[in-house]
């Protein structure tokens, strides 16, 4: 059965509205929240029980298929860093070189220069427990730190290759695939960086300890901090090793070496190999404390993949409403050029969630109307993968996993979530059509 425009729309927001409302007012828990969407949109999209049901299993299970033992071992080392007092030596030796002042800035920086070669996900769960540790150490509101890092992340996995939806879209465009990477990393610039003056505008009234997560328990540290080579291997290692995987093609021919380095590269074995060279960090290990850490973090673990799997199917159930078809069959379209398919992207990552799904589906809606667009020439094309990688941007709510991933390992509440994550994401979709517009100006 066919869905209006206007009823897919109605359906869509009638499901955000919903869910800030279950959570933000009623407190209600965000897995039920997003489950009563669920079936809420799946109505208003005139879908029947049996297949909002099916489309909701699938959804979760697609999630958790993919992020699961990357969020378990993410939640494990965190919690043994903690513990064992790695995230406060490396929050030490930030604020010696950066001052508290300029903190949360520096996590911008270090979240673009580490999102270049590993997933925004996988880079915020290995960098949250330091994070949170510098928001204590400092009095920065947890929003701010976690909306700074998170910011710097997703501008350059939107925007450049090697991230999925980047390189997907520039393979399919046939773009060439150095001047995606050279621009897109110049447009994340000023991006990741409107994403942190948005967070700190927004953030200048709160209350530190309203946002702040759990305080550390200062007794569970050891008596003899590890140094800052110790400390910092557990993090550096598995990003190493995941930013090298990107650009190690196996096939057949490929030999021991580069097979294992691509095995190593997987975030769950690399995340794996940073909680073992944590536990080598302290030496005198009880039992009983080392099994507690792990019992809590799978604890912890649940709740988040329980979320973000509830995310994953209220995504899939807004996806079947096939909004940017709709848009795409306007008359104004060959009109529209580098903002089409920033359009078909922000309505789709909206949409959806998924920044990946989001890129690859407009970049085949959009290849055979490149002639029309007037974009079918080299720099033509590789300024359509980054417009899309800018509405990719946009905006990112309760339907996107990295939104969830964001507010569970910071403790950021969802209102604050909305206020400052959401917004910002907008800001930067915003800031880098201007910029691509702005040099397809001067260089198309």
């Amino acid at each position: 059965m066919a869905v209006s425009f206007a009823q897919s729309i109605v359906a869509l927001l009638l499901g955000i509205v919903l869910i800030v409302v279950l959570t933000t007012k009623y407190k209600v828990h965000a897995f039920f929240a997003l489950v009563v969407a669920c079936l809420v949109v799946g109505v208003g999209l005139s879908l029947p029980l049996s297949e909002v049901l099916a489309t909701t299993k699938t959804g979760v299970g697609n999630i958790i298929g993919a992020l699961g033992l990357i969020i378990i071992f993410g939640t494990t080392l965190g919690i043994i860093l903690e513990y064992t007092g790695a995230t406060l030596v490396l929050a030490n030796a930030i604020l010696r070189l950066t001052g508290p002042k300029r903190v949360a800035g520096a996590m911008n920086i270090t979240g673009y220069v580490v999102g270049l070669p590993i997933f925004c996900d996988s880079g915020y769960i290995v960098l949250s427990s330091l994070n949170n540790n510098m928001a204590r150490r400092t009095g920065t509101a947890v929003a701010l730190m976690a909306a700074s890092l998170a910011s710097g992340l997703y501008a350059v996995h939107c925007l450049v290759p090697p991230h999925p939806g980047a390189a997907a879209a520039t393979a399919t465009l046939s773009a060439d695939f150095g001047l995606v990477i050279l621009y897109g990393m110049l447009v994340a610039i000023p991006t990741a960086f409107c994403g942190f003056l948005w967070a700190k505008y927004a953030c200048r009234t709160f209350a530190v300890a309203n946002e702040s997560a759990q305080p550390q328990d200062t007794q569970a540290l050891s008596q003899h901090l590890p140094s800052v080579g110790v400390s910092v291997l557990p993090i550096a290692i598995p990003i190493m090793l995941i930013g090298i995987r990107s650009f190690v093609a196996v096939d057949e021919t490929s030999s021991f070496a580069v097979r294992a380095i691509h095995a190593l590269g997987a975030p769950e074995i690399a995340l794996a190999l940073g909680i073992i060279l944590a536990i080598a960090g302290k030496r005198d290990w009880k039992r009983a404390d080392f099994n507690g850490l792990l019992r809590q973090a799978v604890e912890k673990a649940g709740d988040i993949l329980l979320i973000i799997g509830a995310g994953g199917a209220f995504g899939a159930l807004i996806a079947r409403a096939n909004i940017a078809e709709h848009v795409s069959a306007s008359s104004a379209v060959s009109q529209m050029g580098l903002f089409f398919p920033f359009l078909i992207a922000a309505i789709l990552k909206t949409a959806q969630g998924s920044s990946s799904v989001a890129i690859i589906t407009t970049a085949t809606m959009v290849l055979p109307m490149l002639p029309s667009l007037g974009l079918d020439h080299t720099m033509g094309k590789v300024f359509t993968v980054l417009a899309m990688g800018a509405g990719s941007m946009m905006v990112s709510h309760a339907n996107d996993s990295y939104f969830w991933v964001i507010s569970r390992f910071s403790g950021v509440g969802m209102n604050v979530m909305l206020r400052v994550y959401t917004v910002a994401t907008l800001v930067m979709g915003m800031v880098a059509i201007g910029m691509i517009c702005l040099l397809y100006t001067v260089l198309g």
